[in-house]
């Protein structure tokens, strides 16, 4: 049985989705509203979800980032009748599977679902897999680097500890990586952990978002929900980009890690919960701490235990068993690969560190074309590559970049985000809307 949740407000496209998805064999639960799936997703095995992009109260891409939080790597498809590159752009960034225009085609439909469910078929058997060798996907680190293994070698004894944990370490290093491991290494293994990026959301929707709210606690607010701290009691919440929170969080932060009690939106009575907090940034928080926009009982609160990852340049070692990992997870042999493209993969700097690495390689296989990747398909992947200016100090607002990637044409005085925008736009017009294909 592979379930699949199809969500849109629009009860008779539910139907006519069904309609198609159930001669395949598959099981179709339908929702009009997105909060209902995600309390499904929640509890339920599902395969692949299909979510309508404009629905009240939660938009597509808010309920696809909302999945992927609670089920990492489940495929969501992004149906819309507002088709545009710029919505392409955005379900690309919530991480979709892949993309659909309304009308929908049944054809491209059931192609994309059949697609979806294979890929969910296989991760699952690989976590099978592994479950029976003894391994865990999250607790699989690699590296053999000296100042790798020594950040390795802390990380059973952070676990045992119950303290707060603060990990630093440039963007593209595996921060979100070494959390779960800590998490899987802990006595609160088996228990939810939930991951928070708190840079994706307003000051007062990430409120909301790690304590809940009421009903009618602010414009919108329909029905009263559970926070991410409640979802994850009894065991870890990840909370990404810390130095990007407000003053005004961070005392509620502060609240909940002195008094393990959160108070929802709107709500003045107090919930206990029992959770372990691991926080990440990028940024130098005593920077921040000194220009008065980190808090310093805040500061000295989260960062019980801290761990520094170092970034991939000063890992060179760790290179060549990073790009094999990869190429195993796209199932080839870790060395199919020529000596000119491990001397490619060395001689690189990695400013994106692993996160660079990993699409580097994810592009050298799709050129490869089932062969063995050459020198030539690296450069080409590295060429490709979106330029990262790793990001330490945030006093300042960020400058504007004044150079780019002459493949795409893109002008220059545009600042990263818009630069990311420009560069999925343009892959995705060269790959003619397929959104699967310009995600990989």
């Amino acid at each position: 049985m592979s379930p699949v949740c199809v969500v849109d407000d629009d009860r008779a496209m539910c139907e006519l989705i069904e309609a198609a998805l159930q001669p395949l064999g598959l099981t179709v639960f339908t929702f009009t509203r997105p909060e209902p799936a995600l309390e499904h997703v929640r509890n339920h095995e599902v395969s692949v979800v299909l979510t309508d992009v404009r629905m009240p109260g939660m938009s597509g891409i808010e309920l696809c980032e909302r999945v992927h939080a609670l089920r990492p790597g489940l495929p969501v498809i992004v149906l819309t009748g507002f088709g545009s590159m710029d919505t392409a752009v955005e379900a690309i960034r919530a991480g979709a599977y892949d993309f659909l225009s309304k009308p929908v085609e049944l054809d491209a439909l059931e192609i994309a679902v059949q697609r979806a469910v294979r890929h969910s078929r296989l991760a699952a058997e690989l976590r099978r897999l592994r479950a029976q060798a003894g391994l865990d996907d999250s607790v699989r680190i690699i590296g053999k680097s000296p100042a790798f293994r020594r950040l390795v070698d802390l990380l059973p004894k952070a676990a045992r500890s119950d303290m707060s944990v603060l990990i630093q370490g440039e963007t593209g290093t595996g921060k979100e990586v070494l959390a779960r491991a800590l998490h899987e290494l802990s006595p609160r293994k088996g228990a939810p952990f939930v991951a928070v990026n708190c840079s994706a959301l307003s000051e007062t929707l990430l409120e909301s978002e790690l304590f809940g709210h009421v009903k009618g606690a602010f414009t919108g607010a329909v029905s009263s929900r559970r926070g991410r701290f409640e979802e994850a009691d009894g065991g870890t919440i990840f909370l990404d980009e810390i130095g990007d929170v407000s003053p005004v969080v961070q005392v509620k932060l502060l609240r909940v890690l002195q008094e393990r009690t959160v108070e929802r939106v709107g709500e003045s009575a107090p919930t206990a919960v029992d959770v372990r907090v691991v926080a990440a940034t990028n940024r130098d928080l005593e920077a921040l701490m000194a220009a008065g926009r980190i808090r310093e009982d805040f500061y000295y609160r989260i960062r019980g235990v801290t761990l520094e990852v170092p970034p991939l340049r000063e890992r060179p070692g760790d290179v060549a068993d990073l790009a094999a990992h990869f190429l195993e997870r796209h199932g080839r042999a870790p060395d199919a690969w020529t000596d000119a493209a491990l001397d490619r993969l060395l001689a690189h700097r990695w400013p994106g560190n692993v996160r660079e690495l990993k699409v580097v390689v994810q592009r050298s296989v799709i050129l490869a074309r089932g062969g063995v990747v050459s020198g030539t398909m690296i450069d080409q992947g590295l060429h490709a590559a979106l330029p990262v200016t790793p990001r330490r100090v945030s006093s300042k607002p960020p400058t504007p970049l004044r150079s780019v990637t002459p493949a795409y044409g893109i002008g220059d005085g545009r600042n990263l985000r818009q630069l990311e925008h420009d560069i999925i736009k343009k892959t995705l017009e060269s790959n003619r809307g397929n959104v699967a294909r310009t995600a990989r």
